[in-house]
């Protein structure tokens, strides 16, 4: 039995799944490892997601309400324009962490080229929303052209979290300030 404190099978493996994916890639981590080191028998996996994919949507879908959440937290109570560097500065303070391996959602694209693949799908909703974000924060913030802008920091966003991993860290977090400031009206 379970002790209080000991967490749900179905969330060491999520956790499990999210460490190791990141860290080695998708489809270089098998199911024999993920049962081994989240401590679960392959029946308790197989009980919680019927596939391997079914886990990479799982681990995508906590990734992008985890990154929902980080944004919203950091527009809550700015004005358009503070709102939207402090957005953009999320994507340049990741790109320092320690363990810093690129953008999730861009690296499984990689391993999963078919775009009706159900992890394509969660991965075109996180970058539908968070372009819908950029897009409303350029609109407040009277651009003439919302929707362009908001593609621009997007790729702004995707060169950063691959130059991240690439170039000096810091550089790249400074010439994204940079950057925004730049296509953003003062």
């Amino acid at each position: 039995m379970r002790t209080a404190r000991e967490p749900h099978p179905k969330d060491r493996l999520l956790r499990t799944a999210s460490r190791l994916f990141y860290a080695e890639g998708i489809h270089a981590v098998g199911v024999d490892r993920l049962v081994t080191e989240a401590a679960v028998t392959r029946a308790t996996f197989y009980r919680h997601f019927p596939g391997k994919d079914d886990l990479v949507v799982a681990y995508l879908k906590a990734a992008s309400e985890a990154i929902r959440e980080v944004v919203g937290r950091v527009r809550k109570g700015k004005a358009p324009r503070e709102a939207l560097i402090a957005t953009m500065s999320v994507i340049g303070d990741a790109t320092c962490e320690d363990d810093f391996r690129g953008c999730r959602f861009l690296n499984a694209a990689a391993e999963y080229p078919d775009p009706g693949h159900p992890v394509r799908a969660v991965i075109d909703d996180h970058r539908t929303w968070f372009l819908g974000v950029l897009r409303d924060l350029a609109a407040d913030l009277g651009h003439p052209d919302s929707d362009h802008a908001a593609r621009v920091l997007v790729l702004l966003r995707d060169g950063a979290l691959h130059g991240g991993e690439l170039d000096d860290p810091a550089v790249v977090r400074e010439t994204l300030r940079r950057a925004v400031e730049d296509v953003i009206p003062h």
